[in-house]
């Protein structure tokens, strides 16, 4: 029986990302995957949707030529083309982990792992061959996939799930998407792009309902603009397949409507993988579908652990990647605190882009906190104008008392590379004065920050 110190079970950015800190550290390290290399994020979702998107920015760019005083004829889309060039990228994503893994000479093992109790692993291989392996520690890192909803089961044709949105093999002429969170948005965004008609349905009464509302209104005017249809507080209740499309009921205030559509896009949330890999053997503690841990995720049974979208935080990539550096960095005994869930950053690559960190203002208001407010539209932008690009804004919160920056929401062109400095900002500690006075460059999107912090303490220059 081959030993190690540490075997991660799943590769994607929480499982790969955990491996090469315990390479790093010293540590005897192996990895299992079943099926590729990087998960889910980098072969069906975070890095091949974003290639998506960009073709379709590409080709808005193109349809708008003439508004940057240009003249393209017969601009068009090939949509396998589209397809293939985001496989590609994923491709290309995949063989880095392989070198990484090589690098950091990180044994990868094959198959599908269950765990044992004892501190081992089981390895199901392809040709049906099974071996045990064992570990000091063993971190599960299995990610999660596609929820289903009884009224909506998938099939993979019909009635589909954000995997098979990414490789459909013809373009559908009407899709519905059902669920309007980042991933429901982004290919509500990439399919409209590329001329689907596109209905959004959501049960709550504002899309992207975990940002803040101003966010959420302005993102559902830019694709009502854009031609998206959106019905919100709306509920899918039945999908009928049995002819050549899909007839969907949805369940409204004013009563219920029957919409047709080629395909129905499932984007209603994450169901994690938990199931048949060895946690009851082990006797380890779940709730809710989500593996209990401690700051250090640390599982209930000693010399296990688990991190990433199997874990109660929030499921985004950079988020398991944050935890499996912690807790190998914490088996290594190293001084390290526990993450800060306060301050995780979202983001939504749809166009226009949005990212937040922190409180929103209803948040901000429901604690009780006495706050100052700033928003500064892009339409007030020197850069945004120049770049065609002036919708959306960017708002912060401040607590009105110490200065802290409680929040900072941001829809518009870029937005997804501009959060950072809330983040960072964030961490150190910074006041609302700080902010105001650190000079920002011109002109940047980036200045939107500073003077939406001038709004907030009402001495914005250029509004």
């Amino acid at each position: 029986m081959s030993t190690f110190d540490i075997i991660v079970l799943g590769s994607g950015p929480g499982g790969y990302v955990t491996a090469i800190r315990a390479a790093q550290l010293g540590f005897k390290t192996a990895i299992i995957e079943k099926e590729s290399l990087g998960g889910v994020c980098l072969n069906w979702g975070c890095i091949p949707t974003k290639a998506l998107l960009k073709s379709a920015q590409v080709f808005e760019y193109l349809k708008h030529a003439e508004d940057y005083g240009l003249k393209i004829k017969g601009a068009d889309k090939d949509f396998d083309a589209v397809v293939k060039r985001s496989r590609g990228v994923a491709d290309g994503m995949s063989k880095g982990v392989q070198f990484l893994m090589k690098k950091n000479k990180i044994e990868v093992i094959k198959g599908y792992g269950t765990l044992k109790p004892g501190k081992k692993v089981s390895v199901k291989a392809e040709d049906g061959s099974t071996t045990e392996y064992s570990a000091n520690n063993i971190i599960i890192a299995t990610g999660a996939r596609s929820r289903e909803l009884p009224s909506l089961p998938q099939d993979g044709k019909k009635i589909i799930g954000y995997r098979q949105a990414m490789t459909l093999d013809k373009q559908p002429k009407k899709m519905i998407v059902v669920g309007s969170g980042a991933i429901g948005i982004e290919f509500a965004y990439f399919y409209n792009s590329m001329g689907t008609e596109v209905t959004v349905v959501e049960y709550l009464p504002n899309i992207v309902p975990v940002e803040d509302e101003d966010v959420s209104k302005q993102l559902e005017r830019s694709f009502k603009k854009a031609g998206v249809k959106i019905m919100t507080s709306a509920e899918v209740t039945s999908v009928d397949t049995s002819g050549s499309g899909v007839k969907a009921t949805v369940k409204t205030a004013k009563g219920e409507k029957v919409l047709e559509a080629d395909i129905v896009l499932s984007a209603v949330g994450i169901k994690t993988n938990i199931e048949n890999i060895g946690l009851e053997d082990v006797g380890i503690a779940t709730d809710r579908d989500k593996i209990l841990v401690n700051d250090y995720y640390q599982t209930n049974i000693p010399g296990y652990f688990a991190i990433g979208d199997v874990t109660p935080g929030p499921a985004l990539a950079h988020v398991a990647s944050a935890e499996g550096i912690l807790c190998v960095e914490k088996l290594a005994e190293m001084h390290v605190e526990p993450l800060d869930y306060g301050n995780i950053p979202g983001c939504t690559y749809c166009s226009p882009e949005i990212a937040s960190v922190g409180l929103t203002e209803k948040q901000a208001r429901e604690k009780g906190i006495e706050i100052k407010v700033g928003k500064f539209p892009f339409s007030a932008s020197g850069k945004a104008k120049a770049a065609g690009a002036y919708e959306g804004f960017v708002k912060v919160i401040y607590d009105a008392k110490y200065g802290e920056w409680l929040g900072c929401h941001m829809i518009g062109a870029g937005v997804t590379d501009m959060i950072a400095e809330a983040v960072l900002g964030r961490k150190l500690e910074t006041t609302g004065h700080e902010v105001l006075k650190a000079i920002h460059p011109h002109p940047t999107m980036s200045e939107a920050v500073m003077e939406a912090t001038a709004a907030a303490y009402d001495e914005v220059i250029h509004l």
